[in-house]
């Protein structure tokens, strides 16, 4: 997420308590987790197997709870609890703004777009000329929709992230400051419900369409001209190139990404990385005829038990026969 207004890092350390190792007089532009950040950003590392991604990210600013040797074009705050001082900061910039009426006055609505009943838009959102929004769906905060999209009703675009710090008593959740975007000539079925990232922006491709009852994570990007049938589940931060079509009930693990043009299909469970221009089908999912093949040899497997049930008890026959 960018900062409206960009603010001194000095100003940061002293908000949340840290002391500065490098540079005190950058300017912070965004916050962003280590998977999305770019220059100008500041993230956070609270473990010690990330520490070395952190350092080497494009990050400018990194909030640590370890002093170490600043990197050249960085600059290091540390503190004892970097993730309470960076989920903090995300809320101060992104606070939670409840709605007193069903469209938000701040909300900037094409004339042309079209409302059903019980439709709930948020602060800031943005609808592009020719759109749909069906009865009962909910359009929440900063959320950017282009031209000509459809939405079926009952779906929830902008949802929380579902993204909690795990601790030893309880899970804190990590408060969503990113948004969603779509853009134009997309379909988005009934009862589909879309998360906002935890900073960065969950990302729906031009042309691109769902089905009923799809689930996209917090910060997935999904490219264009993508369809996905029902029941499909996107994995947070998993990206889906361009062209994808994934059949029903398809589930995507995050952090993961398909390949454009790929088709996976249903019931299928994307764990890994998988190349674009083929065919997959499986839990853990590989191609299709890779998977045809297994298939076919275990309903073969009960006629191989008999046959060697069979053969034991014919080997146990012969010993019996051949003893004195």
């Amino acid at each position: 997420m960018k900062l409206a207004t960009p603010v001194s890092i000095s100003v940061i350390a002293e908000k949340i308590g840290a002391e500065i190792i490098g540079d005190p007089d950058r300017v912070v532009y965004g916050l962003n987790e280590i998977h999305k950040v770019e220059a100008g950003d500041l993230t956070f590392v609270d473990k010690e197997k990330y520490f070395d991604a952190s350092l080497n990210s494009a990050a400018t600013f990194v909030i640590m709870n370890r002093r170490m040797h600043c990197p050249e074009g960085m600059t290091l705050l540390f503190c004892d609890e970097p993730f309470q001082a960076y989920n903090n900061l995300v809320k101060e910039q992104r606070p939670f703004c409840a709605l007193t009426a069903h469209i938000s006055d701040s909300a900037k609505i094409h004339p042309s777009v079209i409302l059903e009943p019980n439709v709930v838009i948020g602060h800031n959102v943005t609808i592009g000329e020719n759109s749909i929004i069906q009865a009962n769906t909910t359009i929440v905060s900063n959320t950017i929709i282009g031209k000509n999209v459809n939405i079926h009703p009952n779906s929830v675009i902008g949802s929380d992230a579902f993204y909690y710090k795990r601790y030893d008593t309880h899970h804190e959740k990590w408060h969503s400051g990113g948004r969603v975007i779509i853009e134009d000539d997309v379909e988005i079925g009934a009862c589909c419900t879309i998360n906002i990232g935890v900073s960065g922006d969950t990302f729906i491709g031009k042309g691109t369409k769902f089905d009923s009852q799809v689930h996209i994570g917090h910060g997935a990007v999904i490219g264009r001209h993508c369809l996905f049938a029902a029941q499909v589940g996107i994995g947070g931060k998993a990206i889906i190139e361009d062209g994808c079509c994934l059949y029903g009930q398809v589930g995507v693990a995050q952090n993961i990404t398909i390949g454009e043009r790929a088709i996976v299909l249903g019931q299928s469970g994307v764990s890994k990385n998988i190349a674009g221009d083929k065919t997959y089908f499986g839990s853990p999912c590989q191609e299709v005829r890779e998977t045809y093949k297994q298939l076919a040899v275990l309903r073969k497997l009960p006629d191989l038990a008999k046959l060697m049930r069979a053969l034991e008890e014919l080997q146990n026959k012969n010993n019996n026969e051949s003893q004195p």
